[in-house]
């Protein structure tokens, strides 16, 4: 049996990553979504995620259980290594990641897919102050790096989330099933 196909979807905080990711997950049963374990409080909301302490991350990460590890936000962020027994069995799997970690996702998975979701500034305004985890401050401070480039040689979809979901929805499905460019 072949290897899968691996993705990561990347983007602004408030792009709806994770909206999408969700919603693709429903539609595309066979495709693995990868849960993270983060160094975040469970109260924290959002996404589904495995919250544990910065030591027990520290020892995981020394014992080599994270295929992909990265901090931002003061936050650490790992991608459990069942990713590779997934790829090895054919399976196709997505990730939430995160710009810091391409190089080394690609390193990994040398045919790795990005699909880059992005909506516009006052979109990412509102839904950022909505989900009411940061303060004004920290709204502004992520806005501001909202706007980024992509490295160069990546194979990426550029997925726009600023209308109806669905039309969003569609455009990740049609990427992950190889209809996007």
């Amino acid at each position: 049996m072949t290897g899968g196909r691996v993705f990561t979807v990347v983007g602004p905080s408030g792009a709806g990553k994770d909206t999408l990711l969700l919603a693709v997950a429903a539609r595309l049963p066979r495709l693995r979504r990868v849960r993270r374990v983060i160094t975040r409080p469970a109260a924290a909301g959002g996404e589904d995620f495995e919250s544990i302490s910065m030591a027990e991350f520290a020892r995981r990460r020394a014992a080599g259980e994270f295929a992909l590890w990265w901090a931002a936000h003061g936050f650490h962020y790992g991608i459990p290594r069942a990713i590779d027994a997934w790829l090895a069995l054919g399976e196709d799997v997505v990730f939430n990641g995160s710009r810091a970690v391409l190089g080394s996702a690609v390193a990994r998975y040398p045919n790795l897919r990005v699909l880059h979701v992005t909506a516009s500034p006052p979109a990412l305004a509102e839904r950022l102050a909505r989900r009411g985890r940061e303060t004004a401050a920290e709204i502004a401070e992520r806005l501001a790096r909202s706007d980024f480039t992509l490295p160069d040689g990546l194979d990426v979809t550029v997925i726009r989330n600023d209308g109806i979901l669905s039309t969003a929805v569609a455009e990740m499905i049609a990427a992950i099933q190889g209809e996007g460019t």
